[in-house]
Parts: C-alpha cells; structure tokens; sequence
C-alpha cells in the first residue's frame, strides 16, 4: 500500500485583510491539528517586501504557498511564485476576493483550507503590465479611481465600494485613448479600459464573458460609457454587451496610450496615474490550486 503524501504548507497571511477579527495562527493550527500534513504560518511585517516573502518560502521547504486575504494579498504572492513552478492555494479573506471566486475556492474557511490542502495544482496565464506581474484584472479609468477612492474611506466591506463608485461616478471623465493590439489600431473615448486575464471582479460582475485564464491571450474591454444597461448585463443577465457602449478585443499584447494621465489598478492595487500602458501574455506563469469539482 502507498504511502499517504504529506504536505508542507506556508501561509503567508495578511492580518490587515477584510475585518482583521480572525486569530489565523489559530484557525489553520486547529484545521492541521489532526493531519499528517504540517503548517507554518508567516503573517506578513507591514511595509513588507517581496524579497522578505521569497527569502521566508525558501527557508521553509514547503511544497505549497497559501495566501490569505483578498487580491492584493494573492498577487503580492503570486509576484514571487511565478515561474518557480511552486503551487499557490488562496484562502478569502479579504474585501474583495475576485480571484478566489474567478478560480471557484470556496469563502467558508474549512472549505477553502481543504482545496488548499487536496486540491488540484493547474496552470495558468498571467499578463505583465507596466512591469506589473497580473493575474486577474487591471484597468484604468473608473475602476481604478473607485478602488482609490476606497482605499482612503474608512469604511470596508462591499457597501464602502459601493459608496465609492457612487462619489467616482460623478467625477469620473472619458479617456481619449489610442489602442494598439496584435492586428488592430483603434482610438476611442472611453470611461475605463480593463486588461482582462480573467472573466469577473470580485463584485461577481462579469467584466469579461471570453476570459480563460489558461488560453494564451488576454481581452482588453473597452467601456465607452458606464451605463445601466451594460452593468445589468455584467451584474444579472449575462447577455451579450451593445458593441456601441462596451467593446472586447482578444490579443496576447496591447499598448493603450491616455491623452491625459489615468487612474491605474492591476488586480486590486492602485498604482497612481499613467498615461500609457503595454502589456503582454506570459502563458502559463504561475502554478495554482483549485477545487478538485473544477477539474
């Protein structure tokens, strides 16, 4: 008879995520308490460093890395793993979780904490942008300047993101932009532009109904205005966008350059204003852990 695998798990966790009430060092102690499986947990400095984080998963010899907390915590993560070949687990716990729910990893944390653990390691694409490694979703424009807008307010949660795309939708002005894919060049005005690895935010509206993370390309959507109709179409029925309104281009690279700098986000971190973005394709760049239903 074969021996049971015992795994080695990291968790990189980010305390300042989502309502910081979670004791973590507790919950995963508890969760392995009866396994043969081991687990360390490293909670992450404030002002930490990327080079802190790749120094920490080398010392522990661990066979998979876990990040817990929401986006920014999943892609400070996933900027060291890439192209190292070593499995990423997520485990939600932050604001917004768009990745977790692009990749089905269940909120509950037992659950999650079981895919980490005997879930399936595939993997995908991911876009490098500006220098910025992303693996869900980057825009400029609306989003965001909402996503900054946020991050100054005090309050958290989905009701404070609401709050403020209500204060961006009244001061957010139309980009006039020239888009350069593989084979097309167009200019438009447009309200946000999203370079789209993935399909849908964390808001569950799906921003990108082409998106595969595992494909080889990248969509650039293009939102001429922000209009009901379309975020109807996004958040509820899921029917094809009015091309008058909202665009979608397939490359594997793009420029887009703004007349007038932009507000600037790659997969939940606002990056200041630019007036230009390049990206491209990097396919299968990152190792990634998903729920065995999935497969």
């Amino acid at each position: 008879m074969e021996a049971p695998r015992i795994i080695k798990l990291l968790f990189i966790v980010n305390h300042r995520s989502g309502t910081n009430s979670v004791n973590w060092r507790s919950v995963i102690g508890q969760f392995y308490r009866d396994l043969l499986h081991t687990a360390e947990v490293f909670e992450l400095p404030d002002h930490c460093q990327p080079a802190e984080i790749k120094q920490k998963i080398d010392a522990s010899g661990a066979n998979r890395i876990v990040a817990v907390g929401g986006d920014g915590t999943v892609k400070l993560v996933a900027d060291v793993l890439a192209g190292t070949g070593i499995p990423m687990g997520i485990v939600p716990a932050g604001s917004a979780n768009g990745m977790a729910r692009e990749l089905g990893i269940p909120t509950e944390t037992t659950a999650a904490l079981e895919v980490a653990t005997e879930g399936l390691v595939t993997r995908i694409d991911a876009i490098r942008i500006n220098g910025e490694l992303c693996i869900h979703l980057s825009d400029i424009g609306f989003n965001a300047f909402v996503i900054k807008t946020f991050e100054s307010m005090n309050r958290r949660g989905m009701w404070g993101y609401i709050k403020a795309a209500w204060y961006v939708l009244w001061r957010n002005r139309k980009m006039q932009v020239k888009i350069e894919t593989d084979n097309q060049f167009v200019k438009r005005a447009a309200s946000m532009i999203v370079l789209a690895n993935a399909s849908r935010y964390g808001t569950g509206a799906v921003i990108n109904p082409e998106g595969k993370l595992n494909d080889g390309f990248f969509e650039i959507v293009v939102l001429r205005k922000i209009a009901i109709g379309e975020l109807f179409k996004m958040m509820v029925s899921h029917k094809p966008y009015d091309p008058s309104k909202t665009e979608l281009f397939k490359t594997r690279s793009v420029t887009v350059q703004s007349r007038h700098k932009t507000h600037f986000q790659v997969d939940g971190e606002y990056l200041g204003k630019v007036n230009a973005v390049e990206a491209a394709i990097e396919p299968h760049a990152l190792s990634i852990i998903v729920p065995v239903e999935n497969n």
